[in-house]
């Protein structure tokens, strides 16, 4: 599957501007349910749906605060995040990482619309790699 194609299953999944929602990362292979997108289900309560490429000094915070997503974690298939790798970020952690200066870059086209509800697609639009 390419970077932006997503499985058939998900074709009425939106992202941020009421689009079909993109694929996040294949490699390393994202998303809460590990389809490579970002989207969303009653059982992800940490609504894990901001796609965004990840840096050094957001790496370092969010292990600061609790979530080391630079470490891999065999039992659960995880390699581990390096810088330049996008992943499917809970809404609240992003913006917890925008106010403390460490927000990472967003992909719109591959962020779900359940974000909105979490973060305000203007303060978004600062961060997209997608817009530039």
């Amino acid at each position: 599957m390419s970077e932006t194609e997503f499985p058939a299953e998900l074709a009425n999944q939106k992202n941020v501007f009421g689009e079909p929602l993109v694929s996040c990362s294949y490699q390393p292979v994202t998303g809460f349910y590990r389809t490579g997108c970002c989207h969303t289900g009653p059982e992800d309560l940490g609504v894990h749906t901001v796609c965004v490429e990840v840096t050094d000094a957001f790496l370092n915070f969010s292990k600061s605060v609790g979530n080391d997503l630079s470490t891999a974690r065999p039992e659960f298939d995880f390699l581990g995040l390096e810088p330049g790798d996008r992943w499917c970020l809970c809404a609240d952690r992003w913006l917890q990482a925008y106010e403390a200066g460490v927000a990472p870059r967003v992909i719109l086209g591959a962020t779900h619309e359940a974000t909105l509800s979490i973060v305000d697609l203007a303060l978004l639009k600062k961060h997209a790699l997608d817009l530039l």
